[in-house]
């Protein structure tokens, strides 16, 4: 058990029969009145975000997660097939567990795969990914406003708004947080 003052961003928690993973806290004191903690958690099992308000002496279970680095290797309709690179053991996720992830994968692309007491939670990408731009616009001369920024398509199929500098098969690195432009490669 740990008191919500000790919470941790990452944390993995079990609340009222949920796990959850803290994704923002706050200690508040106010003038009057006892402390308390604002917290935005994520459910591990469904992906939905909530958040709790705690009075600072609650205490909640600590959920012990682990984790397996392995490398996406492909997929069949609906399903989405990983291997483990020591042992070579393959395992399959349902679309339904990895969706927002999906737009993010590409083959032999290196993900954790988060466990529970032996239940598969999902997975866990790399912050910044590498992908090629497939598609995107030629800048347009003379549109050079602060900042000015253009569609781009890449190997996944995600649609990623660009500087107006890169091209038609570079390489760019995107955040995997927001889905955002970070850099050339």
């Amino acid at each position: 058990m740990i008191g919500v003052n000790d919470f941790k961003t990452g944390m993995t928690i079990t609340y009222e029969g949920n796990l959850y993973q803290v994704m923002e806290f706050q200690h508040v004191k106010p003038g009057k009145g006892a402390a308390f903690v604002k917290s935005k958690l994520k459910n591990l099992r469904t992906g939905s975000i909530i958040e709790i308000t705690f009075n600072s002496n609650v205490k909640v279970e600590k959920a012990h997660v682990s984790k397996k680095s392995m490398q996406f290797l492909y997929s069949d309709g609906n399903t989405y097939h990983f291997m483990d690179m020591n042992t070579y053991d393959q395992i399959e996720l349902d679309k339904s567990q990895i969706e927002n992830e999906i737009k993010y994968l590409k083959e032999n692309l290196t993900v954790d795969i988060v466990f529970y007491e032996g239940e598969m939670l999902g997975i866990t990408l790399p912050e910044k990914i590498d992908y090629k731009v497939t598609k995107t616009e030629p800048a347009v001369k003379g549109n050079t406003s602060n900042n000015a920024q253009k569609d781009a398509i890449i190997e996944t199929g995600l649609l990623v708004r660009v500087p107006l500098f890169i091209e038609q098969d570079e390489e760019i690195v995107i955040s995997t947080k927001d889905g955002k432009y970070v850099s050339r490669k």
